[in-house]
């Protein structure tokens, strides 16, 4: 058993990577599945697609690969964070579909919340907000608005998990319901201090805690796959929600250490060491992975739309065939217009935290077209990471010198963005030579387990930088862009 397979199950597609016993990857294999919107603002997955699309892969993977499941040592998933499901424990059947954690439905509950005063109690205990955006909300939802639902869960018939909870329940035909830390921690109903479910919280929200899965460290026994999915027992031994696996996989172990990863979203993680550190500039205090029982934790910044304003001008407007003509047309942009665009598709996140704003573009003239949106697209996301970096430099300077910042995802393949990030954030930016950290994160976190690779300091090791993109922007034009960028925010919370 000399290789692992790792599930990574994101908001768009479902990806099955196998490593070998070096850590290099062998084969990979990708499905994407419907996203759904019934109404203004809900976000959803059918159940079905996550399970189907995640097996299928991986069976495809193994084929591709030439292997059984006699070759795989171990399994690490990581997922998609604070999408929930809810499901019948006896039957496996889900009551609903998948609420993805873009869905703001919840937005009323969360201000009832605040209105009677809860927030603060909420993050201290959770280090989040009351956000639409976390799963404690959409689980309350689901039992309030599902047909019985909450009589079955009060029975205990009812079991509720993120993603990583619901795949290896099917990959264990429900033999284990559990999690790790990092998802756990963003649930909204996780005491990251204390590491266990607040009562408090659940109780706040009506929430039966039965229905919560067991936590677990992010390495971990979480149980064997059925025998008739691939023949052969497989050992699931890790497991990270997508960002936290990130973070593992660029190596961030040290205090100090900064990573951003641009997939749907962009998701900035800034380790902090043994301590939780409380963000007096809105951003999130979370788990970033938790080994032999003792968790490390960091400051996170969450943008809800990164890589999703290139899929809104591809199938949105249809002014692109494929994300890639994005770079070429944002070259071409006229340098003398000035149209910025903030994409609050569904509202802004950290660290302003509206959910009832939505999307606006600045600036436009009569020879605006498809360059210039383009750009301005792939623009937001650089000013978008400056807003992030900012907030933790205020929460928690105590880097020796210019932080350097590490990044991953589709959208950190384009040299047109990261040199603009590089620009607007006025520090060095890293793109590993490997840049599906998110999988390797898992995959580590798994093999690391079973024995199969290194430990943490032997794993940083490895990690090598392919390409360094250094500010060459001056400051007046940087400070303009920031200015205006800021100037466009505010008139977008306003509206």
């Amino acid at each position: 058993m000399t290789h692992i397979l790792a599930i990574d199950q994101g908001t768009t597609s479902s990806r099955a990577i196998i490593f070998d016993s070096e850590m290099a990857q062998v084969t990979s294999a990708q499905q994407e599945f419907a996203q759904h919107y019934p109404n203004s603002g809900w976000v959803e997955h059918d159940p079905a697609d996550l399970w189907d699309s995640t097996l299928a892969t991986c069976h495809t993977a193994l084929s591709q690969a030439a292997l059984t499941a006699g070759d795989i040592a171990a399994i690490g998933i990581t997922n998609q964070r604070e999408t929930t499901l809810v499901w019948d424990k006896h039957s496996g059947e889900p009551v609903y579909n998948a609420i993805v954690w873009q869905d703001r439905r919840t937005a009323p509950l969360c201000q009832t919340l605040r209105d009677y005063g809860h927030e603060q109690m909420v993050t201290d205990r959770t280090g989040l907000r009351l956000d639409p955006y976390f799963s404690g909300t959409k689980l309350s939802w689901i039992l309030a608005n599902v047909p019985g639902a909450r009589e079955r869960a009060n029975a205990g018939d009812l079991l509720f998990g993120t993603v990583d909870s619901f795949l290896i329940w099917k990959l264990t035909k429900g033999a284990v319901h559990v999690t790790d830390a990092t998802n756990a921690a963003r649930t909204l109903l996780y005491d990251i201090r204390k590491g266990r479910w607040s009562h408090t919280i659940c109780s706040l929200l009506e929430i039966p805690v039965c229905m919560l899965p067991k936590v677990l460290d992010c390495a971990a026994d979480f149980g064997q796959t059925d025998a008739s999915l691939f023949g052969t027992p497989i050992a699931i031994c890790g497991v990270a929600g997508d960002q936290q696996a990130a973070t593992v996989g660029q190596a961030c172990f040290e205090p100090g250490m900064l990573k951003s990863t641009y997939g749907t979203g962009c998701f900035a993680l800034l380790n902090t060491g043994a301590t939780p550190v409380s963000s007096k500039n809105r951003l999130l205090t979370t788990i970033a992975y938790q080994l032999n029982g003792t968790p490390t934790y960091a400051l996170e910044g969450s943008i809800f739309i990164a890589g999703a304003v290139v899929q809104w001008l591809r199938d949105g407007l249809q002014i692109i065939d494929h994300a890639t003509e994005t770079q070429t047309l944002a070259e071409a942009a006229d340098s003398g217009q000035n149209v910025v665009m903030v994409p609050a598709f569904t509202g802004l996140g950290a660290p302003y935290w509206n959910a009832e704003c939505r999307g606006a573009i600045f600036g436009l003239s009569r020879n605006s077209g498809p360059a210039e949106f383009s750009r301005a697209a792939l623009e937001s996301v650089g000013f978008q990471t400056r807003d992030l970096l900012q907030a933790m430099q205020a929460d928690w300077d105590q880097s020796d010198g210019q932080a350097v910042l590490r990044v991953d995802g589709g959208m950190s393949a384009s040299n047109w963005t990261m040199q603009f990030v590089s620009d607007i954030i006025d520090a060095p930016v890293d793109r590993p030579e490997f840049l599906e950290t998110t999988a390797l994160g898992a995959a580590w976190l798994a093999g690391m387990h079973c024995g199969l690779y290194p430990e943490m300091a032997a794993f940083a090791k490895t990690w090598a930088c392919q390409t360094r993109f250094t500010p060459a922007m001056d400051p007046e034009t940087r400070e303009d862009k920031c200015a205006g960028w800021n100037r466009a925010v505010q008139a977008t919370l306003n509206v």
